[in-house]
């Protein structure tokens, strides 16, 4: 049985290289057209929603986390022991650099020295960064981020760089709950309050950015920010790592763990840290793109079991022949299914060339720009591969019933043409 089964796989094989070669060359290409169209619809629809968020998280790690976040326990208002505990990661083989922060919420208030007493002040909630602006810098690139008037110095006083959704003119919707200061740029003297402590401090540069961390918050040196929250014990609430080129962020977290940090400070990695309502969105985004992938897979799939009915119609007389001589039906049957095979498989590898060695390098250098984030493609090759299998099943049953609904008609029937 195993011999007669090979040898049907055999000559439905031959028949299949046989058909093709001798196929009109433009009815191929315009099928294995429709499989790389098909292709790129189940890879790259996908890829560009869930690249959108990508593209966010991508921000988010590489301007404000970095490779591994240390911060405050949940019961704790601050990392205790920081200034230890900073020397300690420092110290470690796989780290490039550190950048120790402080962090505390404030309010800012702009047009005061101009208000009327009848006015409503022109207020902003915030959260203050207290930084050391060559180590941030290192870590996180903000000085690229600032693109009106300049980065912080280490030596600047009453000087702060300032998130451009806090300020009205960059504001892009009129929403009273969404505040922002009015007539103020680089230059303009703001007030603000931390606690009970009020300063007035100049606006030094604009950070403009994809990421909410930077552009809803403020920058200032943190030899002065620390004065002003009355931290003088060097405890900063936040440590962001980068890591060398090749390091593991899991393998440097579980090592910070058994050094002991833990016990004043949670350890993340960027992954971590990322809000839950980011990988909900990811998923939502995977089943959006699946669902509209199906429908490019099902139009794959009418269009194989147009052409091999077509030509299964066509051939009919000469398939009535072939079972004449002895060759089996399913022999015969084999030999769409080989062509259908064919078709997908070739569709897919060009697809899978156009994917990673021109769509994903391009995108990649050239992000897609939204409004929130700059979307990159993401094509994982597992998944990537399950949807090869996912093409090829379905554009075999499709060459499969087609040829099946012809091949089981009454030979005699076929070779005179009866219906």
């Amino acid at each position: 049985m195993f011999s007669k089964y090979s040898q049907n796989v055999r000559i439905g094989f031959f028949l299949a290289t046989k058909s093709l070669r001798r196929a009109n060359p433009w009815t191929t290409g315009l099928i294995i057209f429709v499989m790389v169209l098909t292709f790129l619809n189940l890879v790259v629809v996908s890829g560009i929603l869930v690249g959108l968020i990508e593209g966010s998280i991508r921000e988010w790690h590489e301007k404000f986390t970095g490779d591994v976040i240390i911060s405050a326990l949940d019961d704790k208002k601050y990392i205790e022991n920081s200034p230890n505990l900073i020397a300690l990661v420092s110290g470690f083989p796989e780290i490039e650099a550190v950048s120790p922060r402080y962090s505390e919420g404030a309010v800012l208030e702009a047009n005061y020295k101009t208000k009327k007493e009848t006015e409503k002040p022109n207020t902003a909630g915030v959260q203050i960064f207290g930084i050391d602006p060559e180590s941030e810098n290192n870590v996180t690139g903000l000085a690229a981020a600032v693109t009106e008037g300049e980065y912080l110095s280490p030596d600047d006083y009453d000087e702060v760089i300032i998130g451009q959704f806090l300020l009205s003119q960059y504001v892009p919707v009129e929403d009273p709950n969404f505040a922002a200061l009015h007539d103020v740029g680089v230059g303009t003297k703001i007030r603000m309050t931390v606690g009970s402590v009020t300063r007035e401090v100049t606006v030094k540069g604009i950070i403009k950015s994809k990421v909410d961390a930077l552009t809803r918050n403020v920058f200032m040196v943190d030899s002065q920010f620390r004065s002003m929250i009355g931290r003088t014990d060097g405890n900063v609430d936040q440590i962001a790592v980068l890591l060398k080129d090749g390091a593991d962020p899991v393998s440097v977290r579980e090592k910070l763990k058994r050094s002991g940090v833990e016990r004043f400070a949670k350890v993340q990695t960027y992954a971590d840290a990322q809000p839950k309502f980011l990988k909900d969105i990811i998923n939502t985004f995977n089943m959006l793109g699946a669902a509209f992938s199906s429908i490019g897979l099902v139009v794959a799939s009418i269009t194989i079991f147009i052409v091999v009915f077509i030509n299964a119609i066509t051939r009919r007389k000469f398939i009535g022949i072939m079972k004449g001589i002895g060759i089996e039906g399913s022999a015969i049957r084999l030999s769409y299914v080989f062509q259908s095979i064919f078709y997908a498989l070739v569709g897919s590898i060009i697809g899978l060339v156009i994917v990673y060695g021109f769509l994903i390098p391009l995108i990649d250098a050239h992000p897609i720009n939204f409004p929130f984030s700059d979307g990159i493609l993401v094509a994982p090759l597992p998944q990537t591969f399950f949807r090869i299998g996912l093409l090829v099943f379905a554009t075999v049953i499709a060459g499969f019933i087609p040829a099946w609904m012809i091949i089981r008609k009454n030979t005699l029937d076929s070779i005179l043409g009866r219906n």
